[in-house]
Parts: structure tokens; C-alpha cells; sequence
């Protein structure tokens, strides 16, 4: 046996050496480089236009200030982006203790800018403190160009590090801010800028303020398009984009804007006959996703508002009681206040957290509504009966929800009997495939791993749940066998901690029919189980459309694009093409081989990166109106090169 080592202060010394020398000091923005994660969140796709966004909030903070009307945003041919405004520019004089231009400061150093106390801004979003750094930091290359009191100066970065000082470079008469920066590809994982990403973000940022002109365009080759956004109704214009083809009650949006000398108040609303409730809730432009105060103080004030109104009236009986959900079914609203010391709970600032705006949003909300339903009682009755409608709907929920768990449908005790499950017990490891019929569900039984791999086939098409409530909803078998599987529950019941596999994967046919029993999927997630998209767990399955055999040789193709340029390449001559119609026509190893090994197969994961978005769409493929759908198809036609009918 080798001698023992005893635990000497000279022993301990040589293994654990721990001096100030270990000690690492990172200047000026090489922390930014060094955990860029802590400063943009990652850097993926949403890292990258996070980078957008800062630049473009300096913008805006220019117009809440009254000094910017217009934004322009250029994808330019070489990949990089420009952020154009006519604000007042970044101030050029020399800074007193930095002893270097303002521009400079701002660029270079962590926590530096006008939002930090004193005139330059009073309400601001980017609050950070290291939006434009950050970016510097984040590039391989920035230009800034300020036009400023006759002056145009400008100044150049690599990586961060300035090239030369601030200088004058010609006469103007413009004035205000351009940035140009090329993302660095060593830092990001795709530089690659999403149009549309930008675009959905932008026209959010039009609506929540009214007036402003902001013009996006891409001028990389091939792909060249542009868009302007201005509303001049602002979150009204809003609130209509959202309801766009839904059958409302209201004959225009409610409107409220109150303005004081440390905040303001805007929210738009209007009610519609569907059964889903849109909130979105913004504080100083941003999208606080996970709500806060002045969202509490809202659904506070129209529970409040209806309630007494219906009581007053007696339109309500003395024994019915009305809960918040049900005076916000079928309710679409934009809620914008914009404060000077806003607390954003977390670093994503996506959670309002100043306990005034509670009082103010409900106190400015509950007048004004009160004063719109006594002006309206036409309006009032048909708001009040949607209510109980919703009342007498959520009980019968209830009664359903009561009568399936006594049914072991809401709880995980019995698992629906046409489940093939997996042995692994972490859910970390396991994965679930919803498939399309007993056909593809036999194959993929047998050529799936039951280790980690579980298989729930589905008999036909599930409910279209953006038409029904949720009683109906529960109705469902092939619904409550997924509810069954999962384990998680859902709506306000939903806990992820129960979910019994990590991924849930859509592996349908590649026809019409499977794309409709896939959004009929992705329908019921985002209005059920919506965390689950949020949280990352939902994934596509992508089988292939063809097999080519030459001889022994199998190869199999995705897409059409890659089947001709193989064609090409090889030559027609002894060539076996087959086109998969369906799952079932493929054997259990081919369906292993191409769609369900995880080092062979390609998953597409469903994100939710826009939420206003992603409503509208369903609404629009899902929702009661069908000129919405032809209209969709015929602008999106072209997109479809060859549909299987």
C-alpha cells in the first residue's frame, strides 16, 4: 500500500496555491467579452439582435424626450446594421474626469450614459447602463458618426478598442446619432440578422409610440426589402392589430391616458367574442412578459369596474359571483406606463416591481372605465352577460376538471393505455413522440430506444382549441391523453417540475394532413401548456420526403432543393427515387435511422421569440374567420413550391 500523504501546511500549499496573483482584473470592457452571457443574456440568435435593441432604445429614449422623430435601420450588403436617428446625439465635448470625448465614454466604459440621475433623460428603457458598450465590446467592428452643433464627427472601433480619438470630419446641418456595427462572429454563434425578428420588434416599438417613423430596411443580396412602421393612434392602432378579424363588442378600443409630472398611464383595450385573454404589458417600452405591478393594478381595476357596474344595475344575481378570469375572457389590451425609476425584477427586466404603479394604473383605469360603461349601457349588458357566460363556462370546467382527475386524466397515476413509455425515470433524458395514427405509431414503437424514447399515437385530429372553452376542450380523448402523459397539468395548474420528459417532439406525416395535425398541436401547447414552448421542451420532427437507392447505396433527402443538386450531381441514370407520403410507409430502422436517432435525426424547436406574433397567427390559421386564412395563404403561396393535395 503507498504511504499515506499527511495534510501539511507545505502539502496544502503545493495542491491549493491560491495568492494575489490569481486575482484577474479586467478593464474597461473586457468583462463584456470575457461572460458576454452576463450582458445579453446568450449569444445566439437572441443575443445577437439583442444587440439591436440597445442601440435602438438609446433612440427611443430620444423620442420619449421629445428630440427624435424619426429611426431609420439598415441591414446593409456586408452583414453589418445602422442605427440612423435625428435625436440630439451623443454629447462630443471632453469629458472632466475621463479627460476624453463623452462619445468615447459612453463606448468604452461599463455604466456610463445620461440615465444615471441629473436632465438627460427623465423616463428611459435602457437602463443598464451598458447598451451601447456592450455592443462595442460585442463587435468586430463599430463606426460612429454624431451630427452635432454644424459638426460631423466620427470615430472607430475594433473589438472595442478605439482606432483613433473623436474627430471632426466635416460640416452638417443634420443632427442626431448613427451607429454601424459588424457583430463579432468569434462571440456569436450566427451573425446572421432575422428580418422578420427585427421587424415584429419594431412595429411594437411604433405602436407604443404614436408618431415615431421607424424604417427598416436589408440590403443584403437577394434578400432586399424594406417596411416603414408609423401609427399614428399608437397602442389603439395597437389593440386593432391584435383583434384583427375577431368579432368585437366594443365599437372602437377603450382608451386612457393620464400624464403626470413623474409618469404616465396608457391602456387600450377591447373585448371580443373569443374565449382567450391577450394582456400585454409594457413599462418604458418594454415588454414586461411576466407582468408586474402595473398589470396587477390592471386586471384589479377591471375586475372591480365590471363587478360593481353589474351589481349596481343588477344584471348580476344577488347568489352569482364573478371572478377576474371571467371579466377578462375574450379581453385584448395594451397596458404602456412609462416612470422615471423604474425596478425591474431580474436582469431581463420583465417583471415591474415599483408598487406606486399598482395604485396609479388602478386608480387611473377604474375612473375612466367606470365612466365608459355608464356612457355605454348597451355595451355594459353585453360585457356583464359575456361574463357570466364565462362564469357559468369556468364552473362547468370545473365540474369536468373534478370528474377526469376522478378519472385519473389530470394526474400521472395511470398513463394512457396506447402510451408505449420509456424506462428512464430522470425526465432530464427522456422524450416523448406524438404521432399521427396507429401505422406510424406501430413503426416508431419498434424502431425507437425505449430506454429514454415514449411513443403516444394519435387517432385522427385533435380539437381545434381556439374555438372551444375549456369543458369542451377536456372532452377530448386524444387531448386528455396527452394531458395524461405529460404529467404537468394545465393553465393556472401547469407545473413544469411534473413534466415526465424533456422534449416533445411532433413527428407527423409530410402532407397536408400531418401540417394541419401539427398546428392543431402547437394550437393546443400555446393556449394550454404555453410554458412548455417558452421553456424550450417542444421540437419538430423532420423526416425525410425521399429515398434514393443506386444500388446498395441509400441515401435519404430532406427537401426538394437537396434531392435536385444530388441529382445533379450523380446523374438520373440507375437511380430508384421513392416519396414518402407518410410514416408508415417506412420501416422501423429507416424511421430510426432518419428521424429518431439523436445522432443522425434533425429537430426543429418551436420558439417563442414573439408572442404578439405568434397570438396573431393563430388567431389567423385557427380562428373563426375565414377570409383572415385566404388572405394569409394567398400572400404566403409563393413560399410553397410543391403541395401534396
Amino acid at each position: 500500500m503507498a504511504k499515506k500523504e499527511e495534510l501539511s501546511e507545505e502539502n496544502l500549499t503545493k495542491t491549493t496555491k491560491y495568492t494575489e496573483e490569481d486575482i484577474q482584473v479586467l478593464d474597461g470592457l473586457e468583462p463584456v467579452r470575457k461572460r458576454p452571457g452576463m450582458y445579453i443574456g446568450s449569444t445566439d440568435e437572441r443575443g445577437l439582435h439583442h444587440l439591436v435593441i440597445e442601440i435602438v432604445d438609446n433612440s427611443i429614449d430620444e423620442a420619449i424626450a421629445g428630440h427624435c422623430t424619426k429611426i431609420d435601420v439598415c441591414i446593409n450588403a456586408d452583414g453589418s446594421l445602422s442605427v440612423v436617428d435625428n435625436g440630439r446625439g451623443i454629447p462630443t465635448g471632453i469629458h472632466k474626469t475621463e479627460k476624453k470625448s463623452a462619445v468615447e465614454v459612453v463606448l468604452t466604459k461599463l455604466h456610463a450614459g445620461g440615465k444615471f440621475g441629473g436632465s438627460g433623460y427623465k423616463i428611459s428603457g435602457g437602463l443598464h447602463g451598458v447598451g451601447l458598450s456592450c455592443v462595442n465590446a460585442l463587435s468586430k467592428y463599430l463606426r460612429v458618426d454624431v451630427y452635432q452643433n454644424g459638426n460631423h464627427y466620427v470615430q472607430e472601433y475594433k473589438r472595442g478598442i478605439p482606432q483613433y480619438p473623436l474627430k471632426v470630419v466635416g460640416d452638417t446641418i443634420s443632427r442626431g446619432t448613427t451607429v454601424t456595427f459588424l457583430p463579432d462572429d468569434e462571440i456569436f454563434e450566427t451573425v446572421d440578422f432575422n428580418y422578420e425578428n427585427l421587424k415584429s420588434r419594431f412595429r411594437e416599438i411604433a405602436f407604443l409610440n404614436k408618431g415615431l417613423i421607424i424604417n427598416l430596411e436589408d440590403k443584403r443580396a437577394g434578400r432586399e426589402k424594406k417596411d416603414e412602421f408609423l401609427f399614428k393612434g399608437g397602442i389603439i392602432e395597437f389593440v386593432d392589430y391584435l383583434n384583427n378579424g375577431r368579432n368585437t363588442l366594443f365599437p372602437e378600443p377603450f382608451y386612457v391616458n393620464k400624464v403626470s409630472k413623474t409618469n404616465e398611464v396608457e391602456i387600450s383595450f377591447q373585448y371580443n367574442d373569443g374565449y382567450s385573454e391577450v394582456i400585454n404589458a409594457y413599462a418604458n417600452n418594454i415588454n414586461t412578459e411576466e407582468g408586474g405591478t402595473h398589470l396587477v393594478g390592471f386586471k384589479n381595476s377591471i375586475t372591480k369596474v365590471i363587478i360593481d357596474y353589474a351589481t349596481k344595475n343588477k344584471i348580476l344575481k344577488p347568489n352569482e359571483k364573478l371572478t377576474g378570469e371571467d371579466c377578462r375572457e375574450g379581453l385584448t389590451a395594451v397596458i404602456s406606463v412609462k416612470l422615471q425609476d423604474p425596478q425591474f425584477e431580474g436582469q431581463t427586466k420583465t417583471k415591474l416591481g415599483n408598487s406606486e404603479m399598482r395604485v396609479i394604473v388602478e386608480k387611473v383605469l377604474t375612473d375612466a372605465f367606470a365612466d365608459y360603461l355608464e356612457e355605454n349601457p348597451v355595451v355594459a349588458k353585453e360585457l356583464i352577460l359575456k361574463s357570466i357566460t364565462a362564469k357559468r363556462a369556468r364552473e362547468a370546467a370545473r365540474n369536468a376538471r373534478e370528474l377526469t382527475r376522478r378519472k385519473n386524466v389530470l394526474e400521472n397515476t395511470t398513463l394512457p393505455g396506447k402510451l408505449a413509455d420509456c424506462t428512464e425515470k430522470d425526465a432530464s433524458k427522456c422524450e416523448i413522440y406524438i404521432v399521427e395514427g396507429d401505422s406510424a405509431g406501430g413503426t416508431a414503437k419498434q424502431g425507437r430506444d425505449r430506454r429514454f424514447q415514449a411513443i403516444l399515437p394519435l387517432r385522427g385530429k385533435i380539437l381545434n382549441v381556439e374555438k372551444a372553452r375549456l369543458s369542451r376542450v377536456l372532452e377530448n380523448e386524444e387531448i386528455k391523453s396527452m394531458i395524461t402523459a405529460f404529467g404537468c397539468g394545465i393553465h393556472g395548474e401547469f407545473n413544469e417540475s411534473k413534466l415526465r420528459y424533456d422534449k416533445i417532439i411532433c413527428m407527423t406525416d409530410a402532407d397536408v394532413d400531418g401540417s394541419h395535425i401539427r398546428i392543431l398541436l402547437l394550437t393546443f401547447f400555446y393556449r394550454f401548456m404555453r410554458p412548455l414552448i417558452e421553456k424550450g421542451h417542444v421540437y419538430i420532427a423532420q423526416p425525410p420526403l425521399y429515398k434514393v437507392s443506386r444500388g446498395k447505396d441509400i441515401s435519404y433527402f430532406y427537401s426538394d432543393e437537396e434531392l435536385n443538386a444530388e441529382l445533379d450531381r450523380v446523374g438520373n441514370k440507375n437511380v430508384e427515387i421513392q416519396r414518402y407520403k407518410g410514416l408508415g410507409e417506412m420501416s422501423s430502422e429507416q424511421l430510426w435511422e432518419t428521424t429518431m436517432s439523436p445522432e443522425h435525426r434533425t429537430l426543429l424547436q418551436v420558439k417563442m421569440e414573439d408572442a404578439v406574433e405568434a397570438d396573431s397567427i393563430f388567431n389567423t390559421l385557427m380562428g373563426e374567420n375565414p377570409e383572415l386564412r385566404r388572405e394569409f395563404i394567398e400572400q404566403n403561396a409563393t413560399i410553397v413550391k410543391d403541395l401534396d393535395v
